[in-house]
């Protein structure tokens, strides 16, 4: 099992780095005390599948945090478990500047004398001072937009998956209706329909006659092309933007000839980029 014990100071990015986390496969438990670490621990060896990537998100919320985790690293190196501390730091103006946008009060501002911001901003800088210094990776978040901190994110903990995006190539039939979680959708209704052809009409997408009939009209392969060459362009903006998954619909009449033969040929276009995990639906085959 790897571990990543993540924390930092508030306002610093700590919801921004677990949900990056998540995204690539960690499993990430929040505000958690450090005294349950090494249970949360041997629950994932225990569980299965077992947990191999566990993200620890720890900050001064839980008042049971002292910023010593020191102890917590040497009993995971008892059990043989790889880890490594992350620590996401600011400045205090950055830090002032996100909090009073989001008009919430800092988790230590209450608890000193004067109640501000600043002072509470202060408390926790001194507080996990020890962590910082002990910390295996740290990032400094002033200046960074939260896509950037994902990207930082990803390099440090995402190793050779960290680049993946998931695509889900999804035929479908139109008199159905739309699949309301498509990203994009495609229509490939101005092609010949089989359906028309009677030879053809109670075979699918999948079969070697259908699919060859689809794809050898005009315009077919140009279609693929193009849109294989838009959804490339895609995948970049999705990359940059911190997404992970895209949802492609391809549609026809009925879901049973053009959009099945479409999309499985869209998919195997796409399978040849070691940077795309592809699946192929068909959700509406056979529902005739």
């Amino acid at each position: 099992m790897e571990v990543a014990l993540v924390t930092g100071l508030s306002g610093a990015g700590l919801r921004t780095a677990a949900k990056a986390l998540e995204d690539m496969g960690w499993y990430v438990a929040d505000n958690l005390p450090p005294e349950l670490i090494s249970k949360m621990v041997d629950l994932g060896l225990e569980s299965d599948p077992r947990i191999e990537r566990l993200a620890l998100v720890m900050d001064v919320r839980s008042r049971l945090f002292t910023g010593d985790l020191g102890w917590v690293v040497r009993e995971l190196d008892s059990k043989g478990v790889r880890n490594r501390v992350l620590f996401l730091d600011a400045t205090d103006a950055a830090l002032i500047r996100r909090f009073e946008s989001n008009r919430r009060s800092h988790p230590l501002q209450n608890d000193g004398q004067d109640g501000t911001l600043t002072e509470g901003i202060a408390a926790e800088r001194l507080r996990l001072a020890q962590v910082k210094a002990a910390a295996d990776v740290t990032i400094e978040t002033s200046s960074l937009s939260v896509h950037q901190l994902r990207r930082k994110i990803e390099a440090a903990f995402g190793g050779a998956d960290a680049a993946m995006i998931g695509v889900t190539v999804q035929s479908f039939g139109f008199k159905y209706g739309l699949p309301i979680d498509a990203d994009l959708v495609c229509d490939v209704r101005f092609l010949p329909n089989p359906h028309w052809v009677p030879e053809l009409r109670e075979h699918t997408g999948r079969d070697e006659a259908v699919r060859d009939y689809v794809l050898e009209q005009d315009g077919a392969q140009d279609y693929l092309d193009t849109y294989h060459h838009l959804l490339q362009l895609t995948v970049d903006g999705y990359r940059r933007e911190g997404k992970r998954y895209m949802t492609v619909a391809v549609g026809c009449t009925g879901g049973k000839h053009r959009s099945v033969a479409m999309s499985e040929a869209l998919a195997a276009m796409l399978e040849q980029h070691d940077d795309l995990s592809v699946r192929v639906l068909h959700r509406d085959m056979g529902r005739e």
